[in-house]
């Protein structure tokens, strides 16, 4: 597990708060990579078994009762020997528990201090609930998302939560780990979820005020024009069209055997070219059009389930996925070519906490207390 990782972050030790997807996922990205990550679970743990949770790959977990003196004081000891602390609480309850930034850093001045909330750490909205469609709602990108005539669409939770949130806070914890370097102090980190996904749509922000982006489900990206959408095939499944450049388009409709097509180039034409594309593309089953396009540049990709993606030829070939424990695993990305493969093994246990500043007497003393899981 833990002990011996490699990698660029091999040496690094993070300690993880407890709490949904994000904070895990940073995680997840920072262990990938050789980060010792310890996540603090609550007390008392749910079992001694840690949940076998994708995002909880190749770390030790522990269980600390954070109400208690005792516990905050083993947290803090913890921290002393930590270089990253990442907290998912809101905002000022890490200071009534005695374990915000500056409780830390008074033991440990290097400590780089990440905290990820949907909000932020102040604001009006900073103390209340949200959840993903909440923070990419205020930050008008929910407005973008959807077919032309249809109510707003969310993605799943993937642009506040993951993509906005726990790879915007891990990105954060490398600048100021790079910074240390120079300094010789850590950060506090303010991962915003609603900041993180602004960010992601930066460009189409310009788009909207530029007036190159319209109305949702209008445009060249948003499933508004024919050469970016996705068409059934005849046995019910699904192929993605991506032909936007002309040379894309013209290996497609040239292997699809189309002629007289309306103008592509003609907003006004758009309707009726989809509505032959869709024609064209039920024709043929979902196989008989993955031969057709097999190698050509026309940008034409069958649209896979989770398990289908596993065995498709490409990423088997590239080993983007792995078995662990029965189940599995996107390998860890980017890849740093020539760097170790990392062990992705389900999260155990931490027993022996020497290593993080606690000796066996202190923690079986704590154990003993409850205080300790």
């Amino acid at each position: 597990m833990s002990e011996g990782r490699q990698g660029p972050l091999a040496g690094v030790k993070v300690l993880e708060l407890a709490g949904l997807a994000p904070g895990p996922f940073a995680g997840m990205m920072l262990a990938d990579h050789g980060a010792e990550v310890l996540r603090v679970d609550r007390v008392p743990a749910v079992s001694d078994k840690p949940r076998a949770d994708v995002m909880d790959r190749g770390k030790h977990t522990i269980g600390l009762d954070l109400k208690s003196p005792e516990g905050v004081a083993a947290f803090k000891e913890l921290a002393r020997e930590a270089d990253v602390v990442i907290e998912v609480f809101r905002p000022g309850v890490a200071e009534r528990l005695g374990i915000g930034p500056e409780d830390l850093h008074a033991v440990n001045e290097r400590l780089v201090y990440g905290r990820m909330t949907g909000w932020g750490q102040e604001g009006p909205l900073a103390p209340t609930a949200g959840h993903d469609i909440d923070y990419i709602a205020i930050s008008g990108i929910l407005s973008l998302l959807g077919r032309e005539g249809s109510k707003p669409t969310p993605p799943i939770n993937i642009l506040g939560d993951f993509a906005g949130g726990g790879l915007m806070l891990a990105y954060g914890v490398l600048l100021a780990l790079f910074e240390r370097e120079r300094t010789g102090k850590g950060r506090v980190i303010d991962a915003a979820m609603v900041d993180g996904a602004a960010v992601l749509f930066a460009m189409f922000y310009h788009g909207v005020q530029s007036g190159f982006w319209g109305e949702r489900g209008t445009n060249l990206l948003d499933t508004g024009a024919p050469q970016y959408d996705t068409y059934e095939t005849a046995d019910g499944r699904f192929l993605a069209v991506g032909s936007l450049e002309p040379q894309f388009w013209a290996a497609m409709v040239t292997l699809m055997e189309l002629t007289d097509l309306p103008d592509r180039d003609d907003r006004a034409q758009w309707p009726a070219l989809k509505a032959r594309l869709a024609q064209e593309f039920k024709k043929r089953t979902r196989a008989e059009w993955e031969a057709v396009f097999e190698g050509s540049d026309a940008c034409v990709s069958p649209v896979l389930s989770m398990a289908e993606a596993a065995a498709h030829p490409h990423n088997v070939a590239r080993g983007s996925f792995t078995d662990v424990g029965g189940i599995s695993h996107p390998v860890p990305a980017p890849r740093l070519l020539g760097a170790p493969a990392q062990d992705l093994s389900p999260a155990t246990r931490l027993t022996d906490l020497s290593g993080w500043g606690l000796n066996a007497e202190t923690t079986e003393k704590l154990r003993s207390q409850g205080v300790l899981a």
